[in-house]
Formats: C-alpha cells, structure tokens, sequence
C-alpha cells in the first residue's frame, strides 16, 4: 500500500482503534481508567501494606515497615481517615504512631464524617491533591469501607482528582497502607454491607448490598478481607469469590499485615498471619439447593512466609526453611473435629492439626442460633491432605505453614431443637 506520507482514513481508524485497545489492556491492571492521562510509568511501582485491623501501638515489625518503605525517617505519610466517625481523632491517633517510628505523618481533611467540610469539593481541591501527591506513603484508617469509596469516587464511579493523587504515588513508588476498612478497599470488591458470615452461607451475596467495588490497588484477579482468623470470616471470602469470578484470595488475621512489592511479592509480617484460598480448580454443583463448592485450596500463610501472586511460588520463614514435615512421621493420630469451624482462630487449629497428624481429612461445622433463619440449615468443611499438601514446622514457637489442603464445603441438615435438657 502506497500513501505517500499520509494515512487513509480506514488506516488510521484501524491504528487508532488497535492503540487504544494495547493501551487498555496495560493499563487494565494498574487499576487506571482507559481515558485517563497515562503516566510516564503507568504500572505500580510501588507496595502495599495490608493490615488485618486491630494493629496495636506496639507492633513496631508493622509500623517501621510502613516508615521504612515510605522512605525511612521524616517519610512524609498522608493520613486519611475517611473510614472513621470521627476523622480527626482517628486520623490524629495515627499521626502519632508513624511519627513515633520516624514518619513525618500529616493529616487529610477528606471525608465524608469530616466537620465543616464539603468532601465532594475537597475531593477535587488542588491543595488537598497537592498535599497527597508530596507524600511518599498514604494511610487509609479502619472504620467503615464505605465511607472511603464514597470519598474518593464520585457518583459515577470515577476517579476524583484526590483519588488520582493517590493512585499517582502508588504508580510512582510510593507505599498504601491501610487497616482493617483500609485494607478491604485494595481490592476491586470490597465487603460493604455484610451479614454476619453463617448468614451469606445461606443468604448468598448481592452487589450493592453484600458487596460493592472497592479501589483495586492489588489488582482485578487477588479479592482480599481482613480480621480474618479471630472472625472466622475465611468463609465468607469464598461465595463473594465465586460471585465476582476471583480465583485467588488473601485474608490477612488482626495485628498482622500483608507486605505487596511491585513484583507481586506478598510478605506476611506482624503477630498472626493469613489466609490465602485458590478456587482456581474448584466447582459447585447447581444441582444442590443451597451453597456448596468442592476442590478448592486453602493455605495457612504464617508470619515471614513469602508468596508470589504471579508464579504461586512459596518460600516459607527463615525459622521453618529446613522443618519440612514428613507426612511418613506426624506428631499427632487423633480425629480432627470442631463444631464451631467459624469460631476464633478455629481454621487454623483445625489445619495445623491435620497437617501434622496421621489422619487424612478433618472436619468442622457451622450452624446458627436456633432462632436465626433457616436454622435447621448448616454446613460441613471438610478438610483434606493431597499430594500436594505440605507442611512447615517453627523451630522456634508451635507454628505451622500448611499449603495446598483441599476443602470442600456442602449443606447440612440439623435436627430440631439441637438440644434438650435432661
């Protein structure tokens, strides 16, 4: 074809059509709207830390990091505390603890609980933007999820020029961190008006009630919930899942934190650590009136363990490295059981109970309050070792990592009452 140094117009509406269709897809991942400014370098460069909520004062492993990865002393750290009832307080609070670790942490004024603010106008506000984008770290605080996405969105579910601000360190280097409604909003769907868990089981999950878009920072294909292990929310995360087409799930235990590098890299740091949950194999039968899944994984990340989101590679802590268990050699030969699997830290009892054990499967059930709905209605979890399941021991404390269990979940009958008196 010769054009002689001009382009006909059905040349150039295919090369405009094919840039805009490369330009989507790179920057499909970076969370960035397709008809947004690009930057110089539209991928995140940057990390997340990823609390599980309940982070105490005195946990320095996860506030140093945060300080550390913002740039060491002096970091400048925006403080948002949009999810909070009281942004100020809450906001103020944080400040503290970051500048106590070496930050030199400021506080935003935007949110919708904020007083004497219009959050709408100071969403789009040059200072308030500026002042974002001087910082090298931003902090999202714990409260209520929505009131972050109420903030930040506008009621088309576009960027303000704040939340671009934001998007713009993360892109840039820079560190988001965020606890407990700070950390449900990283993924594109958040929890946003939840039941209690027993009750998703059996009610299911509907967008704009259950559930609503969150910000995305992690990427469109990992869905993340916090307060995970003390709240036996492991199990909620899976219908929500299925729903929105996830296969990967992180749930991160309060007072512990998720570290995310721009390699896709996840670090587990603090007190507890997480759970991570792959339905990549995994199937429902529709046949079955109410939620049912079999084949899907679940692993026990504990603190130090390491876990690539990109190649599935784990790398367990310094402390378990050389303590493989050997499943020709377990600990424990007793039956595994817990009636109340939804129960504080019940999951990961029940799992490094089996991981360690010669018996090849546990179980742990959920049921409700006789006076709650449908109450004949439970669910079995039935926990299975493969060929693929491993398992770490601490040589330092009685911890385990377990990767790769099998799980499957089906409805249960129970019979009424549950109980009598003798």
């Amino acid at each position: 074809m010769h054009l002689k140094g001009t382009m006909k117009p059905n040349v150039i509406s295919l090369y405009k059509f094919c840039i805009t269709v490369i330009l989507g897809c790179v920057l499909a991942w970076s969370g960035m709207p397709a008809n947004a400014a690009p930057a110089a370098n539209t991928a995140p460069q940057g990390t997340l830390v990823i609390i599980g909520g309940g982070l105490r004062a005195d946990n320095a492993e996860v506030w140093q990091r945060i300080v550390t990865l913002s740039g060491g002393k002096g970091a400048r750290i925006a403080v948002l505390a949009s999810a909070s009832i009281n942004p100020e307080k809450s906001g103020q609070s944080i400040i503290t603890k970051l500048n106590q670790y070496g930050a030199d942490a400021f506080f935003v004024p935007l949110g919708v609980k904020l007083r004497n603010s219009d959050y709408r106008k100071a969403a789009e506000d040059p200072a308030i933007v500026a002042q974002i984008k001087s910082a090298s770290g931003i902090y999202f605080a714990g409260g209520d999820q929505g009131r972050i996405t109420q903030a930040l969105l506008r009621p088309d579910g576009s960027r303000t020029a704040a939340l671009e601000a934001i998007w713009s360190v993360y892109r840039n280097g820079g560190v988001i961190a965020g606890s407990s409604a700070g950390a449900a909003i990283m993924s594109t769907t958040m929890f946003y008006d939840a039941k209690p868990v027993l009750d998703m089981l059996k009610m299911g999950v509907t967008d704009g009630k259950e559930i609503a878009p969150g910000l995305g920072f992690i990427g469109s294909d990992v869905f993340v919930d916090q307060h995970l292990l003390v709240r036996g929310r492991f199990a909620r995360m899976i219908p929500v899942m299925l729903k929105k087409g996830y296969h990967l799930g992180l749930g991160i235990d309060e007072n512990s934190a998720m570290v995310v590098d721009a390699r896709r890299d996840v670090e587990i740091i603090g007190y507890s650590g997480a759970l991570l949950i792959d339905l990549s194999g995994a199937i429902s039968d529709r046949g079955v009136k109410n939620f049912n899944i079999s084949n899907a994984a679940i692993s026990y990340l504990d603190r130090g363990d390491k876990f690539n989101l990109v190649t599935r590679a784990f790398t367990p802590s310094p402390d378990k490295a050389d303590n493989k268990l050997d499943p020709n050699q377990p600990d424990m030969r007793e039956p595994v059981f817990t009636n109340d699997i939804l129960g504080n830290n019940a999951v990961l009892d029940l799992m490094g109970n089996l991981i360690d054990n010669a018996q090849q499967e546990a179980i742990g059930i959920a049921f409700g309050n006789p006076r709650d709905p449908y109450p004949d209605l439970g669910f079995e979890f039935r926990f299975s070792k493969t060929v693929n399941s491993v398992g770490y021991s601490s040589t330092e404390a009685e911890a385990y990592s377990v990767l790769k269990l099998r799980l499957d979940i089906r409805p249960i009958q129970l019979r009424q009452p549950l109980y009598r008196y003798k």
